[in-house]
């Protein structure tokens, strides 16, 4: 089924009825007020809750906390930090995390284990609690349904605001799904690669809810890379409040792929957005892999040329050397059989049944030039196809991460 989505311009997560974010300056960081640094994200009512996690086997504290809070399927509010993981922080990291859930809940006046706690920042340094308290207590004293800056806020290395809201048609009501999200370094589709918070007043079942998200975070931030790293902090959670008034949408409700269609729609902005800005990056990269032999597959197959660093140097260097992409589609672990590769750089065919063609090599460096770059590849063995999406890699990324510290 589709539907139609109506686009709110600038709109985010507190576009949904219900949702209020504030933020704060505190300087988390070194001290230095160059940015806010602590949002709060609240509903007026507790919310059905989602959750994906990082698969990194090194956890940061807040995961620990909100893994442990959410376990009820209900949520009514984030506490995040930016500047600081808190990860690799030992019992001090842990109880740092708990008191910023429990001032959080006690600044909002809702119970602690309806509050989620996120942070993103540098790993292995403890948090200035001086600091993050100031800046909590501010952010709840600042709560606006306006709060753009929460997207600010939770920004790292990041160099625009992630964020996007749509409206959608569910049985005769109005249901809005709002976003936000960071990410730019250590960025890698392997659940859930950044910082994300989708809200959305539609009432629905926290079961579904949960079952949604899962497949969604597969098709969309499972699917972009920056660097090829997996975060300590990572993690998504999708908000539903209700207050819109629909009838509770489960798994066969009539209009339940209206609603994932919506948050889709918003993850994948968000998702795209993230490889865009990946750090020093010029140009977003979207490789297609069609012709798999299943989409699981062709999955493997786009994700592995997408992330490799040689494809990504080439798009930098607008270098049409379509070997680095058979090289990627045969390393990926998809079944590949080089004589029936067909690949394209933009409109440009540059090798058909695995040989390369002649080509106008000052078209294709064109399309390497464009942003977005597209890459495709035909793998014509098959029904599967996938879009994965990255980033170029550039000196850029050697300079900020050479000194991600400092």
């Amino acid at each position: 089924m589709s539907a139609t989505l109506q686009q709110i311009p600038d709109g985010g997560v507190t576009s949904p009825n219900g949702f209020h974010a504030g933020t704060a300056q505190a300087g988390i960081k070194d001290g230095l007020l160059e940015k806010k640094d602590v949002a709060l994200l609240y509903s007026e009512v507790p919310a059905a809750v989602a959750a994906v996690y990082t698969t990194n086997l090194v956890k940061a504290a807040p995961l620990v906390v909100t893994k442990e809070s959410l376990a009820t399927g209900r949520c009514q509010a984030v506490v995040v930090n930016s500047g600081n993981a808190n990860a690799c922080t030992g019992t001090q990291g842990a109880a740092d995390a708990a008191e910023m859930q429990a001032l959080a809940a006690e600044s909002l006046g809702v119970a602690k284990d309806l509050v989620a706690v996120a942070s993103t920042g540098v790993i292995g340094v403890t948090l200035p609690m001086d600091r993050v308290k100031k800046g909590i207590l501010t952010a709840a004293e600042t709560l606006t349904a306006t709060g753009s800056d929460f997207a600010e806020a939770i920004m790292t290395t990041d160099l625009v605001k992630k964020q996007a809201a749509v409206t959608i048609d569910i049985g005769g009501t109005v249901v809005t799904v709002g976003g936000v999200a960071k990410g730019s370094g250590m960025i890698h589709p392997n659940m859930a690669t950044m910082l994300a918070f989708i809200t959305t007043d539609a009432a629905v079942e926290q079961s579904a809810l949960q079952q949604a998200l899962c497949e969604i975070t597969s098709r969309t931030f499972n699917r972009i890379t920056v660097d090829g790293d997996t975060s300590t902090n990572d993690m998504a959670l999708l908000l539903a409040n209700g207050l819109a008034g629909n009838d509770p949408l489960r798994e066969h409700h009539p209009d339940w792929p209206v609603f994932v269609q919506a948050v889709e729609s918003v993850a994948l902005h968000l998702a795209k957005t993230m490889a865009r800005d990946g750090e020093g990056a010029t140009r977003l990269i979207e490789v297609t892999v069609t012709g798999a032999l299943h989409e699981a597959d062709a999955e493997k197959a786009a994700k592995a040329v997408v992330g490799s660093s040689l494809v990504k140097t080439a798009v930098f260097g607008a270098d049409a050397n379509w070997g680095r992409v058979m090289m990627a589609l045969g390393r990926s672990g998809a079944q590949v059989d080089a004589t029936k590769v067909d690949i394209w750089i933009g409109g440009v065919q540059v090798a058909e049944r695995g040989l390369g063609l002649p080509f106008d090599e000052m078209a294709a460096k064109r399309e390497l030039e464009q942003d977005p770059v597209v890459i495709r590849a035909n793998l014509n063995i098959g029904e599967g196809a996938v879009t994965a999406y990255g980033c170029d890699l550039t000196y850029e990324y050697v300079k900020i991460n050479g000194s991600y510290r400092t």
